[in-house]
């Protein structure tokens, strides 16, 4: 099988059903956005300050997987076997945001993204995950989405911010707070 069908040159993508869509559509972009933070993901799982969150940060991706191919079905109201993510995904995800941020100092000011790669990756992912939960209630506007697509985004975006504030701890890294 070929890579390339040709069949995009004018502009246009299938969803699953085979109903074609402009790329520019809001609907390609919201699951073409958590496509690319399930790469940014990806790159987080792959560092070695994450070798303990390598299973956790695997399963994130699967989540992803299913809300980007939710979001590439046809909305029909046809399809009884949509893809969704796992109903508890988003306890799953809020009982790790609490195992780390018991380890962590309270947070009293905003801070600034850095410090080391890995811990700006973080931020990274953070960013995109938000913008693919605009771009997810963009769509909603026009086409009803799944309501646990939305409250999945939005805790990952939290899971991300704590998991980047774990590794400074981790790593001893002080982080800068903003002050005005």
């Amino acid at each position: 099988m070929k890579i390339y069908t040709r069949t995009g040159d004018d502009g246009t993508t299938s969803l699953s059903g085979g109903k074609r869509i402009p790329k520019h559509h809001v609907r390609v972009e919201a699951f073409g956005t958590i496509d690319e933070l399930i790469s940014w993901i990806g790159l987080l799982r792959d560092q070695r300050e994450n070798a303990e969150r390598k299973v956790f940060l695997l399963y994130l991706q699967n989540q992803l997987m299913k809300c980007a191919a939710s979001l590439a079905s046809e909305n029909d109201g046809k399809d009884p076997g949509k893809v969704l993510p796992d109903p508890d995904c988003i306890k799953i995800v809020e009982n790790e945001i609490d195992i780390m941020d018991k380890a962590l100092n309270p947070l009293r000011n905003l801070i600034i993204p850095g410090g080391n790669v890995v811990i700006s990756y973080c931020h990274i992912a953070r960013c995109v995950c938000r913008r693919a939960e605009r771009a997810v209630l963009r769509l909603n506007i026009s086409e009803e989405t799944p309501p646990i697509i939305n409250m999945f985004l939005n805790r990952l975006a939290d899971y991300l911010f704590i998991l980047s504030r774990k590794i400074s701890s981790e790593l001893d890294i002080e982080e800068i707070k903003w002050i005005i």
